[in-house]
């Protein structure tokens, strides 16, 4: 029978440096930020750090379930953390030694031990659903314990592989990102970007999360101007708007004989630039 937990505070915690936070229960307040804890999950006992303030139970919302927080990380639990980490390594091995001799179309991603060491997660990416009922049997034969294989999709892959982008900084989704929301072609048109999908894919072969980061911005500052082809007056003369160049703030405007590249003020004198 499961232990009943009376828990009177919530512990925020994070499995990875840049990682999500997730809230736990517990039945006493006596952790601090930076607190090594292990804690219950439904993929089982796992270490975590506390990432911000406790607060007491009857202080939280949300309806979902809270797991519990077991103990602040003992020494030993530290060691078995670390030690799992180089055990993990050889996992990984010899899980994708057995995936190649069974000839399975997957990748091998990451191997993770729960902090007892009663379940291995193998994490793979695969363009097809893979039948690993035979894999399956092969490891629980070499590993004597619970064994998960869990697909995940290429900005997953990313984000767990991490690298540096075109922009010179680390990814955005190993350095910060937790969800991976759609990211359109149209806010790449929205942006004015030629439409070459290699420049906009990122590492992971899907359009760059940073599209959705500025999509707003430049439909806010786009919002007041006229569509592209629409036709102006400047100097007495009719225009025709061929392109802008939104962060600089100019359009460039043509016709049969003449271009033209103006700051905004040059053809709108009345208008105005956002903060």
């Amino acid at each position: 029978m499961s232990k009943t937990y009376k828990f009177t505070h919530v512990v925020p915690v994070s499995f990875d440096e840049n990682g999500r936070s997730y809230t736990f229960g517990a039945e006493h307040g006596n952790f601090a930020v930076g607190d090594k804890v292990v804690v219950e999950t439904i993929r089982g006992i796992e270490l975590s750090t506390v990432v911000s303030d406790i607060t007491k139970i009857e202080d939280y919302k949300n309806n979902l379930e809270l797991k519990p927080v077991l103990r602040k990380a003992s020494n030993k639990d530290l060691r078995n953390y670390d030690a799992n980490l180089e055990k993990a390594k050889d996992a990984m091995k010899i899980c994708d030694r057995e995936i190649k001799k069974i000839g399975l179309d997957m990748n091998l991603i990451e191997a993770e031990y729960t902090l007892d060491q009663s379940k291995v997660t193998f994490v793979y990416v695969s363009e097809e659903r893979v039948d690993f009922r035979e894999l399956l049997k092969s490891l629980a034969t070499i590993f004597h314990c619970r064994i998960e294989l869990r697909q995940i999709g290429p900005r997953n892959k990313a984000k767990l592989v991490g690298g540096i982008g075109q922009c010179g900084q680390e990814t955005c989704c190993s350095r910060f990102m937790n969800d991976f929301e759609m990211v359109s072609i149209n806010m790449a048109k929205n942006q004015m970007l030629a439409l070459n999908i290699q420049k906009l894919s990122g590492q992971c072969g899907k359009l760059k999360c940073c599209l959705r980061f500025e999509d707003e911005l430049y439909k806010e500052l786009k919002k007041d101007l006229p569509k592209i082809n629409s036709r102006v007056q400047y100097n007495g003369k009719q225009y025709r708007i061929t392109s802008y160049n939104i962060i600089m703030s100019q359009v460039k405007i043509e016709n049969s004989e003449d271009i033209q590249l103006l700051d905004f003020r040059e053809l709108w004198p009345d208008f105005k630039y956002s903060d």
